[in-house]
């Protein structure tokens, strides 16, 4: 664990996401004005998670589906791919919610060099219309809690099986067909660096 600039990062490696989310739900219904804002990078078990405007789909390959208070629609989560849940008080700092999403968006294109783009209405980012990370939170009491899911190096095929973020056929990507060659451990930590500097700087 480092503290960097009143944000804690912490390393969680390979968790269970249901726990994962009772964790996020404790830590912002218990934190008050003097806790600091944390960083959780992490990587999930095969699992869908729905958020609160999606509707169950018939998903017959086994990988379980589990209801989830963000924002959004489904998605996927997977072995190699970089999980940042940012827990991060916006009422302290001053942020506004779209202003947020904005910064969160920003921070995995300042990763891509550039690369990345938004598309209106569709949080996340993408390129050349392919998402490469999927982006859902949820505020309580000015305090956000959720994040990020960025593609790096993983077995895309279980998106075939949902309509991703609510889009049917929309396509996918990952860090590793861009050539970036590094682990979503190394791409997660560089991730979370750059998110830590932009809230800074906000």
């Amino acid at each position: 664990m480092t503290l960097v600039e009143d944000i804690v990062v912490k390393r969680l490696g390979s968790v269970d996401y249901v726990s994962t989310l009772e964790k996020m739900r404790s830590f912002t219904a218990a934190r008050d004005a003097a806790t600091p804002d944390e960083i959780w990078l992490l990587e999930h078990p095969p699992v869908y998670t729905l958020g609160q405007a999606a509707s169950v789909p018939a998903v017959a390959n086994g990988i379980p589906l589990v209801q989830s208070d963000r924002g959004g629609e489904i998605t996927y989560h997977g072995p190699g791919q970089a999980v940042i849940y940012t827990l991060v008080d916006l009422a302290r700092r001053g942020i506004k919610v779209k202003e947020y999403v904005r910064l969160l968006e920003q921070s995995v294109i300042d990763l891509l060099e550039g690369r990345g783009e938004r598309r209106p209405g569709a949080p996340g980012v993408y390129v050349g219309g392919a998402k490469i990370a999927a982006l859902g939170i949820r505020v309580s009491r000015g305090r956000a809690y959720h994040g990020l899911a960025l593609n790096v190096d993983m077995d895309l095929s279980p998106f075939g099986d949902i309509d991703p973020c609510g889009y049917p056929g929309l396509a996918v990507t990952q860090m590793k067909d861009l050539g970036f060659a590094e682990s979503s451990d190394v791409l997660g930590t560089r991730l979370a660096g750059i998110i830590v500097k932009n809230l800074d700087d906000a």
